[in-house]
């Protein structure tokens, strides 16, 4: 058949039922009964009818309805489940989907295009006709966008014709963004694959001012194999996250834990102590103490907090029960080995500024950074998180906005519901709003 001069108009050869049923979002069609094969013939393409999320349409006048088919069963199976006794024939079924979004197709100069958006705020009737969508149709609903150069392809569509599949940069990466599914499903490398293609555009689009920056939480190692960039880890020590880069929340977080009873006033005790060590050491460093607060990035050193707070202990008529409980859990966590690469004592003769936090995250020709997180305890990993995120917040908030634009940065947070879990305990919590507010996240 030949391509309609008027887009919008229904394809009747490609008409394969009508409704029967409207529940909100879901809807059930019966298939026409003189479909004798599951399949139809439309220019060229043979389009599958029920394929599981496969996307049918409705048309409404000028706008039309698309839907991801979820279920194809017989029509006395369906009838059976709502407690109808069946009288009708064996061989009619009915198809179940999904409605997703709506489109309307708008003429310019430049020809037919369909404008998409997600959501439904026009439900459809019972008797209406359901549609197979064409291909060209999907790949306008998933976005091939011509004139824009930060679109690219991804892949393809099994379930509707091998439709090609776009990303728009602009859109993707301005949000936070999750690919879900089950164990074995392939997320991991569906994350591999996008992040191959932000870093192939440099050299496909030959763009010289494309700078992408990676940053990938890697809890189980499991990208250094798909990819040569940078790997940060702590069993080689080549990963570095100080502990007086942690504000007060994240160092309370890890010293006295979100669950005890006595936490707030634990809390108190750690944020008198962490002040006046990061006081100290303005003077040396060319600060003004007056300008800056308990969670100011300022390196103080660890042996210095913690004869503040014993130097506190003994002036202080509260119970001395919380200030030995912090004390007793700094010691433990100083014996750790596994978390030398945060509570490593800062050597003022060293000059360590948070440049060098920066420059082993960001400045680095290699791409991704791949921070291998799999040799940090669980209860450690969350607050490692919410301090990368911060930090890298924090750094493109000194940028101009030139700067910025010139030098994305993209965090992915792999198996982020080990360490960024939607609810449950609060020892994640530091890394929940980390994530949350900070920065656009793939995970």
């Amino acid at each position: 058949m030949k391509d309609k001069l008027v887009p919008y108009e229904p394809i009747e050869n490609l008409s394969i039922g009508s409704i029967i049923e409207i529940d909100g979002t879901h809807i059930v069609a019966e298939i026409h009964s003189t479909l004798s094969e599951l399949s139809r013939v439309y220019a060229g393409d043979i389009y599958p009818i029920g394929q599981f999320g496969s996307v049918l349409k409705i048309h409404f006048g000028r706008k039309i309805l698309y839907c991801f088919v979820s279920r194809l069963r017989m029509k006395a199976d369906f009838l059976l489940e709502k407690g109808i006794p069946s009288a009708v024939s064996s061989d009619k079924r009915v198809v179940e989907a999904d409605l997703f979004g709506e489109g309307e197709w708008i003429k310019s100069e430049k020809g037919w295009t369909l404008k998409f958006e997600r959501g439904i705020s026009t439900f459809p009737l019972p008797t209406q006709a359901i549609y197979l969508t064409p291909k060209q149709e999907l790949k306008q609903i998933y976005g091939q966008q011509q004139d824009n150069e930060f679109v690219l392809e991804l892949g393809h569509y099994i379930g509707s014709v091998n439709t090609p599949c776009y990303l728009d940069f602009n859109e993707l990466f301005g949000k936070h963004t999750a690919i879900i599914g089950s164990t074995g499903s392939g997320k991991s490398a569906s994350v591999a694959a996008v992040l191959h293609s932000i870093l192939d555009m440099k050299e496909q689009e030959n763009n010289e001012h494309w700078y992408p920056r990676i940053i990938v939480l890697d809890p189980h190692n499991e990208y250094s194999a798909a990819f040569s960039g940078r790997k940060l880890s702590t069993d080689d020590g080549s990963l570095k996250l100080p502990y007086w880069l942690l504000n007060l929340n994240e160092l309370s977080s890890l010293a006295i834990g979100k669950t005890q009873s006595a936490a707030s006033a634990q809390a108190n005790i750690i944020k008198k102590a962490l002040l006046a060590a990061r006081e100290e050491n303005c003077e040396s460093l060319g600060l003004d103490k007056s300008k800056i607060t308990v969670d100011s990035p300022i390196p103080y050193k660890l042996e210095r907090l913690i004869k503040l707070i014993e130097d506190d202990r003994k002036n202080s008529s509260s119970s001395k029960s919380s200030f030995g409980s912090i004390l007793e859990k700094l010691e433990i966590l100083r014996a750790d080995a596994r978390l030398n690469f945060i509570l490593e004592e800062w050597d003022e003769s060293k000059n360590d500024t948070i440049d060098e936090v920066f420059s082993q995250i960001l400045i680095s020709e290699q791409q991704p950074i791949i921070i291998d997180l799999s040799g940090i305890p669980n209860e450690v990993a969350g607050i490692a998180s919410s301090v990368i995120a911060r930090s890298l917040f924090s750094f493109k908030v000194w940028q101009t906005s030139e700067e910025r634009a010139k030098d994305p940065v993209i965090l992915v947070c792999e198996e982020a519901h080990r360490y960024v879990p939607n609810s449950g305990d609060a020892q994640y919590g530091d890394a929940q709003d980390a994530i949350r507010y900070f920065l656009p996240s793939l995970a």
